[in-house]
């Protein structure tokens, strides 16, 4: 009987013998293998993983590191050169500042205990009024006396500014106004003066001079100054190139409130000896006003801003100054400053018979006003227009 045809194939199992073709996978798609589940092929080779439309792959990614690493290595690099030349423009600066201050000068001050940025320092800040204007540009009296006292550990700045006028004894000459120190012997007789009259000892000191003051100031950009109340002032420096003008002009103007003052308006500003808006103003609040003229170029001192102009006006930010402080002790005070609250800064103030027919002699209450300003007694607010006393932030001293 013949064999009856079935309706289907029998495949018999085993290899064939030759190549057999490999069916190729899905783009994208892998096997896993068992060992460890890395993406192989059909044929055995790698695949990379498929992680999606819009997935960037491992080489972008490196590439980007390596793009970023480079920013950041410019940039390091970048701050480093710009920290070094501000550095040498700065120091620069100042050591022709170091030159214009006499030796003599530099022995009468009291030994520095330490880092400024640490110890405590007492420097005394000198305004002289030789501007090349109104007629004074013979005169190098000390137009304003200020002591700056440090306290790094509290993170507090104490003034104390003396009134020019105060009748006292000048070592070798007698008894006469305090400014006149600076004009018969310069700083190292202002020192002596000022050392004799408070008992304070003084470490360091900067003389401005207030011929370049604006210059210094224009340099930092311009300060911010509290202007605590309107002030309209006496008829002096007029701006104006005629006469007929000048007589009509009716001086300078400043409203209320915070102001940024050029050099030569701030200049105008702590120049101000009286205020036609409020008669009580005297000697005493113009020095107040050049505290605050004095504290905005400290603040600007130390403001980021500043860092930023170094490079180009490093050395100009010293040239209207004298003193014996190094760029480096600078920096530290800056850095002291820049910790220092404003709101908790104590202004004090030495007092005597200073109105329009006073003797000049000093308060008995100014040995008082010394021990607050040394930190040895809490803070007392002046009790009339011309007495000593200390106050918290400044601002009582000028309403």
């Amino acid at each position: 009987m013949a064999r009856e045809e079935k309706p289907y194939r029998v495949y018999r199992g085993g290899r064939a013998k030759g190549k057999v073709p490999s069916v190729p996978s899905r783009p994208g798609r892998t096997q896993r293998d068992a060992a460890g589940g890395r993406g192989v092929s059909g044929g055995g080779g790698p695949v990379p993983d498929y992680r999606g439309p819009g997935a960037q792959s491992s080489g972008g990614r490196r590439r980007w590191g390596r793009l970023i690493a480079i920013a950041v290595a410019a940039l390091v690099v970048l701050i480093a050169v710009w920290t070094v030349v501000s550095w040498f423009s700065f120091s620069s600066g100042v050591t022709d500042a170091n030159k214009r201050l006499d030796q003599n000068a530099k022995l009468a001050l009291a030994p520095q205990g330490g880092l400024l940025i640490s110890h405590s320092t007492t420097i005394l800040m000198l305004g002289t009024d030789n501007a090349a204007i109104g007629g004074r540009t013979g005169d190098h009296h000390s137009d304003s006396i200020l002591l700056l006292r440090t306290d790094p550990s509290h993170h507090r700045l104490y003034y104390l500014s003396i009134p020019r006028d105060l009748e006292v004894p000048i070592p070798g000459n007698g008894t006469q106004k305090i400014n006149a120190a600076f004009q018969i012997g310069g700083p190292t007789l202002a020192i002596k003066t000022i050392r004799a009259f408070t008992g304070i000892d003084v470490n360091h000191v900067v003389v401005l001079n207030f011929a370049d003051f604006r210059t210094l100031i224009d340099a930092l950009g311009g300060v911010d100054v509290n202007v605590p109340k309107p002030i309209r002032s006496n008829r002096f420096d007029c701006p104006y190139p005629t006469q007929a003008r000048c007589s009509a002009w009716q001086g300078w103007r400043f409203q209320k409130g915070t102001q940024h003052m050029s050099g030569e308006r701030a200049l105008i500003y702590a120049r101000i000896r009286e205020n036609r808006l409020d008669p009580s103003d005297t000697d005493i609040t113009r020095g107040a006003r050049q505290q605050l003229v004095m504290e905005a170029v400290a603040s600007r001192f130390t403001s980021p801003t500043t860092l930023l102009r170094l490079p180009f006006s490093g050395s100009s930010l010293a040239k209207p100054l004298t003193t014996d402080l190094s760029a480096g002790q600078l920096t530290q005070l800056g850095w002291v400053k820049l910790r220092a609250s404003n709101s908790s800064s104590i202004h004090c103030r030495l007092g005597g018979d200073l109105g329009g027919s006073g003797t000049g002699s000093p308060s008995e209450d100014n040995a008082a006003t010394i021990a607050m300003f040394l930190g040895k007694s809490a803070p007392q607010p002046p009790t009339d227009a011309f007495g000593p006393g200390c106050v918290t932030g400044g601002r009582l001293l000028l309403q």
